[in-house]
Parts: C-alpha cells; sequence; structure tokens
C-alpha cells in the first residue's frame, strides 16, 4: 500500500491499513525498517530497530535516522486527520539530539503529535526514546497542507 493508491476515505483509517499490512510497500521507512506501532487521531507511533549499518563516522546512529523517524512519525499525525489523498509536506523541521543511539538503544521509538491543526498549516512535534524510555531527541515541525487532488 503506498499513500498514493489508499482509499478515499480517512487519512487516519489509510495509516491504520498501513501499519496492519506491515508498513508502506516503498519509501525511506521500509528501507530504513521503520514500523508503525499506533495510530490515533493526531498521534502515531513509529518503531525501529537501528543496526550498525546506520552508524556514523563516530559509531553511533546517525542523526538523520532520529530525524527520519520524527519526520516519519510527524507526517503520519497530521495525515491521521485529513482525507485520504490531501496533500502536505513539512516544511521545517527542527531536531534537537539529547542522547547518542548505538545498536544496544532499540528498539526506539518515535512519537508524533499535533500540537495545533489550521486549515493551511500543522504545528507538530515529537519525541524519540530508546528502549529504556529515555529521551534521545525532540522534534517540533511545521507542516503545509494543500488542497485534495
Amino acid at each position: 500500500m503506498t499513500m498514493e493508491t489508499g482509499d478515499a476515505g480517512s487519512g487516519l483509517r489509510l495509516v491504520q491499513q498501513a501499519f496492519a499490512a506491515g508498513g508502506f510497500a516503498r519509501g525511506i521507512g521500509r528501507t530504513l525498517g521503520i514500523k508503525g506501532e499506533s495510530a490515533e487521531p493526531g498521534k502515531v507511533v513509529l518503531v525501529a530497530s537501528p543496526n550498525e549499518d546506520h552508524y556514523n563516522p563516530l559509531g553511533t546512529v546517525h542523526g538523520g535516522y532520529a530525524a527520519t523517524m520524527l519526520d516519519g512519525a510527524i507526517a503520519l499525525a497530521v495525515q491521521t486527520v485529513l482525507p485520504a489523498g490531501t496533500l502536505y509536506a513539512t516544511m521545517d523541521l527542527k531536531v534537537t539530539y539529547i542522547r547518542a543511539m548505538t545498536s544496544a538503544s532499540g528498539p526506539i521509538r518515535a512519537e508524533g503529535r499535533i500540537i495545533h491543526m489550521g486549515r493551511r498549516m500543522a504545528a507538530t512535534e515529537g519525541v524519540l526514546t530508546d528502549k529504556d524510555g529515555k529521551l534521545c531527541a525532540h522534534a517540533t515541525a511545521t507542516c503545509m497542507i494543500t488542497a485534495k487532488e
């Protein structure tokens, strides 16, 4: 299942169906091994287990992995409150890295949630925690919403 071929119903149903099917058919989430744990209106939780293939030269998980998980959770949280097929995109993403991660940190969880929803933009935030519930990164983002195709 892809976002492009979802049903004509709600974005929440689309996300829940994708999670139940094991994820989306293609994309960065599949490449990085990210799975959906839960989706409800305005909130999504993603899980993954980074490995040494995701390391930077310093021997820890690259910050881009954390940023991708947070951006994914945030964006899908926005999708849950939109009609399926509505276009949206992350306009900005600010990530604060709190704790380095290694392959021993997983599974890690990224929780994205909407903090304000307007007609044209959504303000969001996300947290990324390790297997012990320790905060590894925090993010805020703004998503732009456009008319349904």
